[in-house]
């Protein structure tokens, strides 16, 4: 069946798209509000607001948050990226009316409890202490930052322990009232949903929301830098970006089949080629993420430290080659990758919910299926050959290295490497 869609006159979108035979749904609310959202001053509180919505609001305490889900066998969660915070929860068909109601109640009625601020507080610091601790995640944390400095795009999601730290109830509720305003917000369901049932419940618990300014994001710059943390550890983590096109440029569906194609499973170039051919390295995949007004196509690769001059060298030889020598079976393959992995997501409530929020966020509207497989369809072997080769020729480039990596060639010396 096809999404609805209906617009509450202060500017909340509901959206929603029953699958026919399940029992269970996925509903949750999606704010345009995300780490790039802040300033400098206010980064991590997108993420600390998320996780103090779930400590209690004017209707129930923490733990009744929890209990009113669970009880009926649901589950709830959140997250936090760069454009956007998700509040979501999985229930089964007669429980969207609770779901619902505690989604919105998080949402639009968390107390800030200052006693619970400081308990989250130290969960968060937690938190980044882990993954801090965890090569392969602040990895990626600092490739954003030698790519976007000194800009939004560019800090950590989490934020610095130190702002995290002196985050109040004030700073909190600061945020809410420059980003939580109805327009900003969109509410998606899928699975065993009634979209008309969803509508009239959503306009009487958003319908009294005002409207508020709209604001501009600060635009993304793609720079090239680099990041080398030498430390003692078992392996030299390696990761490289590139800039790639944005959601709303038609070259996306490019550069996805091609990172696909370069290192997106194990049939791909990278894998064959550094693993399974060389031994080099046990993980290594190329990804691609794109947001509002830029992108970045991801190499990441973990080896030893007397392995990683080789490693890094043959990956950008190995994209080099692909402009040249990418082949219509190559391309076909990761076509159909990306095809199945999007038509198997759909087979998941929570998928599609994220699907139908996200979609709607970049276009307004929520495109068929069938015209993001056609997009996909039309990529061919010569558009994603000319894609590789104006990466390699000069896209803005960006290197993080982390752990014995003294040996590690420069950015500048891979940069050569490729544009030779």
């Amino acid at each position: 069946m096809s999404p609805r869609l209906t617009t509450l006159e202060n500017g909340v979108r509901i959206v929603t798209e029953a699958m026919p035979g399940l029992m269970s749904a996925s509903i949750g609310i999606w704010v345009g509000a995300g780490g790039r959202h802040e300033r400098l001053e206010q980064n991590g509180i997108a993420h600390f607001l998320e996780h103090m919505a779930f400590k209690g609001t004017r209707k129930r305490t923490a733990l009744q948050i929890a209990e009113a889900i669970e009880d009926v066998g649901g589950y709830i969660n959140a997250y936090t990226s760069r454009e956007m915070t998700a509040y979501y929860a999985r229930v089964l068909a007669n429980d969207v009316p609770l779901a619902l109601d505690v989604i919105s109640d998080i949402v639009l009625n968390p107390v800030f409890d200052p006693k619970e601020i400081e308990v989250e507080r130290h969960v968060i610091l937690q938190e980044i202490g882990q993954a801090l601790d965890t090569p392969d995640d602040v990895i990626f944390d600092w490739l954003q930052e030698a790519a976007y400095p000194d800009q939004p795009m560019g800090r950590s999601i989490l934020g610095p322990s130190e702002r995290v730290s002196r985050f109040q109830r004030d700073d909190l509720q600061g945020f809410v009232g420059e980003h939580y305003g109805p327009d900003q917000m969109i509410l998606a369901a899928a699975g065993a949903v009634d979209h008309d049932s969803i509508v009239e419940q959503a306009r009487a618990v958003f319908g009294g929301l005002k409207r508020r300014g709209g604001w501009g994001l600060e635009a993304a710059a793609f720079a090239s830098g680099e990041k080398r943390v030498v430390k003692d550890l078992e392996q030299a983590h390696f990761a490289l970006a590139f800039e790639s096109p944005g959601y709303r440029d038609d070259a996306v569906y490019t550069a996805q089949v091609f990172s696909t194609a370069l290192g997106g499973g194990m049939s791909s170039r990278l894998f064959q080629k550094l693993r399974e051919e060389r031994g080099l390295c046990y993980t290594i995949f190329s990804q691609v993420g794109a947001y509002d007004d830029t992108g970045m196509m991801t190499i990441y690769a973990g080896t030893s430290a007397e392995e990683i001059s080789e490693l890094a060298g043959l990956t950008v030889d190995e994209m080099k080659r692909s402009a040249e020598e990418m082949t219509e079976a190559e391309v076909a393959r990761a076509r159909a990758q990306l095809k199945a992995g999007l038509l198997m997501g759909l087979e998941s409530p929570s998928a599609r919910a994220e699907r139908l929020a996200r979609l709607l966020a970049i276009w307004g509207r929520v495109p068929e299926v069938e015209e993001a497989v056609e997009r996909i369809d039309a990529v061919t072997r010569d558009g994603v050959r000319d894609h590789a080769a104006a990466m390699a020729a000069g896209a803005p480039t960006a290197l993080a290295l982390y752990g014995p990596v003294a040996g590690a060639p420069a950015l500048d010396d891979l940069r050569r490497r490729l544009a030779a």
